[in-house]
């Protein structure tokens, strides 16, 4: 089923974003989430796509084990980084067949090594580009990334909104976010996007804290900020991992009820391929009758 769809069913749209795994254990895990998961009838889960290029193939195999064998409607991410347009289509055309109908095209970030990202020969070099190129040759649902508090490499936030309404006016169906710690960075953005006319939904992504120097390097690579209330209780549980991941936890929850009661239409959860904090969330909610 397409995400455009399932968007439309009135219900919130709760889906997980996984990457491909890069040893056979690492594998094992990935599927137990997954099937972890599943009792919560997502409606959707996500599988990244490497830099470059690097996770093509591992891409398009799981998520067509996704929706063949464990039964999740599954979308596939896809980057412009070091590909020609005629490989892009070949990608495209492998996930048709496949079954996949919904991909979330992005512009990607550089391969490992590399500081600034360069348009492959015969390439693109924007996100927007990439899905006009799928809209104008597939029936794809069209997913794209949406920064509440802007994109790295923007020098303004109103320029990367811009950025986002050019993909939009290309044919992408909803935006997903980047993850974000602060809800009223959240509504204060989709408050700007919809001034600029743009109407389709937008997801908020959300990731529950499970260790402190970890979301530090996120948050440093993706521009995202911690509330200096939030970062104060992580740095004062220390080394208590268990204490870390309750705090993250009780913030996620406390987030996640907040943006779904506030119009919010769903939640996209970054799951690092592990289960436990994101069940957790889940639990709350359900307690709370947020979701069902």
């Amino acid at each position: 089923m397409k995400i455009r769809d399932i968007l439309k069913l009135g219900k919130p749209c709760i889906s997980f974003e996984f990457f491909p795994p890069k040893t056979d254990d690492g594998l094992a895990t990935l599927m137990n989430t997954i099937s972890t998961l599943r009792a919560f009838n997502p409606s959707f889960v996500s599988m990244t796509y490497g830099a470059g290029g690097s996770t093509r193939a591992k891409t398009v195999e799981l998520v067509s084990r996704i929706k063949s064998e464990i039964g999740l409607e599954a979308v596939a991410h896809l980057t412009c980084v070091g590909h020609h347009r005629s490989e892009l289509e070949e990608i495209v055309n492998d996930l048709r067949s496949a079954g996949i109908e919904n991909i979330l095209a992005l512009r990607g970030d550089p391969p490992k090594g590399q500081t600034r990202f360069e348009t492959a020969a015969g390439g693109f070099s924007n996100a927007n580009e990439l899905v006009a190129f799928i809209r104008s040759k597939f029936d794809f649902s069209l997913g794209v990334a949406g920064y509440p508090e802007k994109h790295p490499e923007s020098p303004s936030l109103e320029e990367d909104i811009d950025r986002l309404v050019s993909k939009v006016a290309a044919g992408a169906d909803y935006v997903v976010t980047q993850l974000f710690f602060s809800n009223e960075d959240y509504f204060r953005f989709v408050d700007r996007v919809r001034a600029k006319g743009v109407t389709v939904p937008i997801i908020p992504g959300i990731m529950p804290v499970t260790d402190t120097d970890q979301v530090k390097r996120f948050t440093s690579l993706c521009g995202a900020k911690l509330p200096t209330a939030l970062l104060a209780r992580l740095e004062a549980a220390g080394a208590d991992k268990a204490a870390v991941a309750h705090i993250g936890v009780e913030h996620a929850a406390a987030q996640c009820e907040d943006l779904l009661r506030h119009g919010a239409p769903g939640v996209h959860f970054y799951t690092l391929n592990r289960s436990d904090a994101t069940r957790e969330v889940f639990r709350r909610l359900t307690e709370k009758g947020v979701v069902r």
